[in-house]
């Protein structure tokens, strides 16, 4: 199983063959990733007989962006988390709500240790 995985593991799992419309090609970026494990266990008592095993693997492959190649000129264009448009600025939203009341809590505490 290592040796098929591992057999796979080459620039095209990563780098997808070129696309070209017009004057602009495209060249897709991925990540991949594999992983395995595996246990062995048997019983050392007398009393009891013991035996175990086992074992597992899993491959991960995410696109990360793709390579523009327009006059003459390479450019990387990551494809952003869509998650990250509303996480980033619902937090800045909380922060800038929550700041003045943190600011007037801080400046009590300040206030009271110095009396």
């Amino acid at each position: 199983m290592i040796d098929k995985l591992g057999g796979s593991a080459r620039t095209t799992s990563v780098f997808g063959p070129p696309v070209t419309a017009g004057a602009v090609t495209v060249i897709p970026v991925a990540r991949a990733g594999f992983g395995f494990g595996g246990g062995l266990g048997r019983e050392s008592s007398a009393d009891k007989i013991g035996e175990g095993g086992g074992g597992g693997g899993g491959a991960d492959v995410r696109a990360l962006g793709f390579i523009e190649l327009r006059d003459g000129t390479a450019r990387y264009r990551p494809i952003r988390d869509p998650w990250v448009d509303v996480v980033v600025p619902l937090a800045a939203i909380a922060a800038g709500m929550n700041a003045p009341r943190l600011l007037r809590a801080a400046a009590r505490l300040f206030r009271a240790r110095r009396t």
